[in-house]
């Protein structure tokens, strides 16, 4: 146990944002997402919701001020996008990073790419669907 850290960081996810450089990316991957395919490292929080993690990990992690630290999935056509669920992330990311942007949204095809080239991929027990996050690790100020 260590004081000041939250219980929903385990020592997995806590080592791996350590390892994390400027310009490294996390996915925060909700539980339909195809994460053991697509991770070159995977750390799996299967009981956590995504928002409940962001509150966890933003306060040891900034944001890239440099580009874009926050990438969305877009709807696929005929889908629909619930606004709640990116209302609840930004509410917990601007918690923490107040000036950080709204999330830059690309398409599913390009994020699952994205998600293979990142650092790792965080599976959490996030049920909303379009509920992927990237995090794109900035520099310590």
């Amino acid at each position: 146990m260590l004081k000041g850290i939250s219980p929903a960081l385990s020592p997995d996810l806590l080592k791996l944002l350590c390892e994390m450089g400027h310009g490294d990316e996390i996915v925060l991957a909700d539980a339909n997402f195809p994460g053991v395919t697509c991770a070159k490292r995977l750390v799996r929080a299967d009981a956590l919701p995504i928002a409940a993690l962001l509150e966890a990990i933003l306060p040891l992690f900034p944001l890239d001020t440099y580009a874009p630290p926050l990438i969305m999935m877009q709807v696929v056509d005929g889908d629909r996008l619930d606004p709640a669920v990116e209302a609840d992330y930004m509410r917990a990311i601007r918690h923490h990073q107040p000036d950080a942007p709204e999330p830059v949204r690309i398409d599913r095809h390009a994020f699952y790419d994205r998600a293979r080239q990142s650092f790792c991929i965080l599976m959490t027990g996030e049920a909303r669907i379009y509920g992927n996050i990237i995090l794109k690790k900035g520099v310590i100020a």
